[in-house]
């Protein structure tokens, strides 16, 4: 059985792999990589073969340890995280800047950067803020929950129902610190020294109330007081998003720390998008929601952006492709799903964006419809300020300014 890590790359070739068979149907079942039997060796319940789709990271199923790198340098990878978290982007200083090395892994720059963006959060001190309680207790603070008293202690002194405001460090920017890096210590391959520092930060952080698992995370609000905290937490919040992976297959337990790269990508084109477009007027919406094919309203649809003038009216649409492209194009699938887009919402032309492609900008005008489509490449592998100026391209290919 396969003892040391199978290592695979984002969208790779197959791989050659001895697994357990309840670990090769578990890690089938799970959806996260492509998997078969090894054609090579018939009625072998132990030769399988393993290929990576679109998630990058690590996963543990029963006694194998997965590792996906990415095609994409760390540090680009991470632009285009932060960027998608926050367009101001994630800064990653440590003094000066982490030097995550191009042939870093994945899992050791995240858990490097978050120590690094944590420490300089906590350092000043635990942000502190107000928390609003309810209780039953044995000391009056704040008010008296007059319905609530008579409801369940009716006749009764003690306890008393209250409710009050307390200022403690016990508030979501400080839930989420701990939380995240409790996550990071569980992983593989986290540096010996940087294991060491988390666990001395989770350490200051020992007061505040602990996350439980599978409850939506505590809501926080960047705001001029919590400033210093919004690298680490909206780093926080990736790695947290990334650890969702954990379920049982079976009698094979599957625990993942992975990144979404299409979802990374359309994340990151939306955010980019959006503030290409602030100055031009108007409004945009991520991810619009209520969109619908039919007259019936019965096949919703969900376009990564859309654009509106200042009457609210849509006057662009866009798509985010994170896949690999054909040998003689784009996938004609995506033309289909834009023309429907256009067609739904009375537009003259839609726009699809890749991650890469065989040219930076193609267009087709669709038979008896008068709408055109267009399609334009990200080469993702250009330094950030070039990738930023090419969707600043994109932005103006869009339409006439609104102002």
């Amino acid at each position: 059985m396969t003892e040391a890590p199978l290592l695979l790359t984002e969208f790779g070739g197959w791989t050659a792999a001895r697994l357990a068979p309840a670990t090769g149907r578990a890690l089938a079942n799970s959806g996260l990589v492509e998997t078969r039997p090894d054609g090579e060796a018939p009625g072998d319940p132990t030769r399988w073969q393993v290929r990576a789709l679109n998630k990058v990271g690590a996963m543990r199923i029963g006694d194998l340890e997965l590792r996906i790198a990415p095609k994409l340098p760390i540090r680009r990878l991470f632009f285009l995280l932060g960027y998608a978290a926050d367009p101001s982007g994630i800064k990653i200083p440590t003094g000066g800047q982490v030097e995550i090395g191009e042939e870093a892994d994945l899992l050791p720059a995240v858990a490097h950067a978050f120590e690094r963006q944590t420490d300089q959060a906590i350092r000043q001190g635990l942000l502190q803020g107000y928390r609003h309680t309810e209780e039953s207790t044995t000391v009056v603070r704040g008010r008296i929950r007059e319905p609530e008293q008579l409801r369940r202690h009716f006749g009764l002194a003690l306890p008393v129902e209250v409710a009050y405001d307390e200022y403690t460090p016990d508030i979501a920017e400080n839930q989420l610190l701990p939380a995240a890096a409790h996550r990071l210590l569980r992983l593989p391959d986290i540096h010996v020294d940087v294991r060491r520092r988390l666990l001395a930060l989770r350490g200051r952080l020992a007061g505040v109330e602990a996350l439980t698992v599978g409850r939506p995370l505590p809501r926080w609000r960047p705001s001029r007081l919590n400033t210093r905290y919004h690298p680490a937490l909206r780093l926080a919040e990736l790695i947290l998003a990334g650890a969702s992976v954990e379920h049982t297959a079976g009698t094979v337990r599957v625990e993942g720390f992975l990144f979404d790269m299409n979802k990374v990508f359309e994340d990151f084109v939306g955010a980019a998008l959006r503030e290409a477009l602030r100055e031009r007027g108007g409004r945009t919406e991520l991810q619009a929601k209520g969109i619908h094919l039919d007259e019936a309203e019965t096949v919703l649809m969900r376009p990564d952006l859309l654009w509106y003038d200042d009457a609210d009216r849509v006057v662009a649409v866009v798509d985010a492709k994170y896949k690999a492209e054909r040998p003689k194009g784009f996938p004609e699938a995506d033309l289909y799903q834009l023309l429907a887009y256009c067609a739904a919402l009375r537009l003259p032309a839609g726009h699809l964006i890749y991650a890469k492609g065989n040219a930076p900008h193609a267009a087709h005008r669709i038979r008896n419809t008068g709408i055109q489509i267009h399609q334009h490449a990200l080469d993702l592998n250009q330094p950030p300020e070039t990738v930023l100026a090419d969707i600043a391209c994109i932005a103006n290919a869009l339409g006439e300014p609104l102002n």
